[in-house]
């Protein structure tokens, strides 16, 4: 009869490089835990990644997988009011996180040049942590910008690059303001504020219609603006 083989000539599971980049992941994640600050732990979304990350999972199988397959024998929705209320709200709330940023530190005590984050509990440190959740919330709330164009039946426009801008960029600031919300990483997010209030001012009066269309000359510069973040947001 065949013996079964020695346990010593099986191949270990999990394999043992395995079990080492998972050790290695969570000692990460303890490591940034354990230096998050403090004062943003009380926001919506910051005690665990784990929210975060469903949403922007969810996000990502609607828009890629579950909307378009709801869409498919329907007539796309117009949206028209919705989208004018929807842009023209973040306008008002991209310009009030640039007026936060610049009040918090970048019109008073911040230099300029690779200034730190300070992490004490005075008014305007805690003004700083306000706007930087701030503005990680805001990123989810802009998901809704490609659930509009599911919705529309626009989906040329859902690409790769838009999904991964939107799906990353909410998950990586996620990491970024829990352990530092401020210093020179909200010169980046002031940046991309600026950006959005003429982005989506355009695509509100967009949504206007023919009335407003002597009004959007400038929408040839748009890909300009972008271009100009990106290089600033490099510095």
């Amino acid at each position: 009869a065949l013996l079964p083989p020695s346990p010593s000539l099986l191949p270990a599971w999990p394999p043992t490089e395995s079990l080492a980049r998972m050790e290695a992941v969570v000692n990460l994640y303890q490591e940034i835990m354990k230096n998050a600050d403090p004062r943003i732990q009380g926001y919506p979304l910051m005690g665990s990644p784990l929210l975060m990350t469903s949403i922007l999972l969810t996000y990502v199988y609607f828009v890629l997988s579950l909307g378009p397959r709801i869409m498919a024998n329907r007539k796309p929705f117009q949206l028209r009011g919705f989208m004018i209320v929807y842009n023209f709200s973040l306008v008002a709330l991209s310009l009030y996180i640039v007026y936060e940023f610049l009040m918090s530190g970048w019109l008073s005590t911040y230099t300029w040049r690779c200034d730190p984050v300070d992490y004490s509990n005075s008014p305007e440190a805690l003004r700083m942590v306000r706007v930087a959740w701030l503005f990680l919330f805001s990123k989810f709330i802009e998901l809704m910008d490609t659930v509009i164009f599911i919705l529309r039946k626009k989906d040329g426009q859902v690409t790769f690059l838009h999904v991964f801008h939107h799906s990353v960029l909410p998950w990586s600031w996620w990491w970024g303001v829990q352990v530092a919300p401020g210093g020179m990483g909200s010169f980046h997010a002031m940046i991309n504020s600026s950006v959005h209030v003429i982005m989506y001012l355009y695509y509100g009066l967009s949504a206007l219609g023919p009335v407003a269309q002597p009004y959007l000359w400038w929408k040839k510069h748009m890909t300009a603006i972008q271009l100009i973040q990106f290089v600033l947001v490099s510095l």
